[in-house]
């Protein structure tokens, strides 16, 4: 008996899980011997139906015997389809408890296997990862910037560009003044000398005495009129 009951108690989960199947086995054959056992009833009642309707009139003993012999085998019917109906109601029950089972050890499996997926995680670590994501971030937006500024930076003083252009203006204005006498007008109107002062006096003085003549000739055409 102790051998018995090791094996039995060591089986341990293979053996809890086999439990249903061969139970449900067993009951599937028991049903089918009662399914078979229903058939031949029904046909010994059929065979003493036929029997009672051929003496009913010839023979009301022999009539009556087939009769009873018909309720006995209707008696065993109703309880061979009683025991059916259980049967087939326990093999339901079983598969439906098997179904849960399963299901809920599914569950327990996905249970364990979060738990193994979050052993080593915790709010504080998840807040503190996504703080360093966030800082590595930000330094790679920097490193990236300080590539560009680099690459960009010629080391070209602006000042120095700006005297440089102020002078290639200047020049620009002294070859217009060499060629063309004239003087450009705007800003640099005050760094130059203007037209009038490198006008030659006698030039100067001929425009005078011709606005002097057409001043007399005004006068003269105004006494004429009068």
């Amino acid at each position: 008996m102790a051998g018995w009951g090791l094996g039995w108690f060591g089986g341990g989960a293979q053996k809890s899980k086999e439990a249903p199947k061969k139970a449900i086995l067993q009951l599937r054959g028991q049903l089918e011997m009662l399914n078979k056992r229903e058939k031949h009833l029904q046909n010994q009642m059929d065979e003493q139906d036929s029997l009672a309707r051929k003496y009913v009139s010839s023979n009301k003993t022999a009539a009556k015997a087939a009769l009873r012999r018909k309720k006995q085998f209707e008696h065993s019917l109703e309880q061979t389809s009683a025991q059916i109906m259980t049967l087939e109601r326990e093999i339901y029950s079983i598969e439906t408890a098997n179904i849960n089972k399963e299901t809920l050890d599914a569950m327990k499996s996905s249970r364990d296997a979060m738990k193994a997926i979050h052993a080593g995680l915790t709010i504080d670590k998840v807040d503190q990862t996504m703080e360093d994501l966030r800082e590595q971030h930000d330094i790679g937006e920097e490193i990236s910037e300080a590539i560009t500024q680099s690459v960009g930076n010629t080391g070209v003083d602006e000042a120095e560009l700006e005297d440089e252009l102020e002078q290639l203006q200047q020049e620009n204005l002294d070859a217009q003044m060499l060629n063309t006498g004239n003087v450009p007008v705007g800003d640099q109107v005050g760094r130059l000398p203007s037209a009038a002062q490198h006008e030659p006096a006698s030039k100067g003085k001929m425009r005078v005495e011709e606005d002097d003549e057409e001043e007399e000739l005004r006068k003269l055409q105004a006494e004429m009129a009068m």
